[in-house]
């Protein structure tokens, strides 16, 4: 009974110096260098146009969008995102098959495997960065670099905690290979 109550106790001990590294230590924006792609899950503010400025500033020459609603046009996006018409068609790929961030991942690989990409810019919100990143870790080759560019924000307490449970969750997916 001791000992379970010693396994109890740092099991707690663990999990909550898990979560305030979690919440103190959040992922930051990277450093400016080029990669061939950028790949952008949709879901926070600050996520797209964050991608688009990397696009603009040169750093990478393709950009994907993964997540997208299925309803969004190109004509739309192009329209809330004040894209130009041959920007779009140049190098920006709307992917509208994901709904959540492990199929955002399975659409990433898919298209950087149809494109070439050997490396590619993940941007995504600083809370998201840690469970996005671990999930294209898994369906990418090794061979493909991965630079995380957060994108700052200020998420509230229960956004932390839902997110520090679904990286745990899908840490453990990860290790029975889901």
């Amino acid at each position: 009974m001791v000992a379970i109550r010693y396994l109890l106790a740092a099991s707690v001990l663990v999990w909550a110096l898990g979560f305030f590294w979690f919440a103190a230590a959040l992922p930051q924006p990277a450093e400016e260098l080029s990669t061939d792609a950028v790949i952008v899950p949709t879901g926070g503010p600050g996520r797209i146009a964050q991608g688009l400025q990397v696009l603009e500033q040169g750093q990478a020459q393709r950009m994907l969008v993964t997540g997208v609603d299925p309803e969004v046009t190109r004509d739309e996006f192009a329209a809330e995102f004040e894209v130009d018409e041959a920007r779009m068609d140049c190098c920006i790929t709307l992917g509208s098959e994901a709904v959540d961030t492990r199929s955002n991942a399975t659409e990433t690989a898919e298209w950087v495997a149809a494109n070439d990409i050997t490396s590619l810019r993940l941007v995504t919100t600083d809370w998201h960065m840690r469970r996005a990143a671990g999930e294209l870790d898994r369906e990418l080759p090794s061979s493909v670099t991965v630079v995380r560019d957060a994108v700052p924000s200020q998420p509230s307490l229960a956004s932390l905690f839902l997110e520090y449970h679904k990286l745990i969750a899908s840490f453990i997916a990860g290790l029975f290979g889901y």
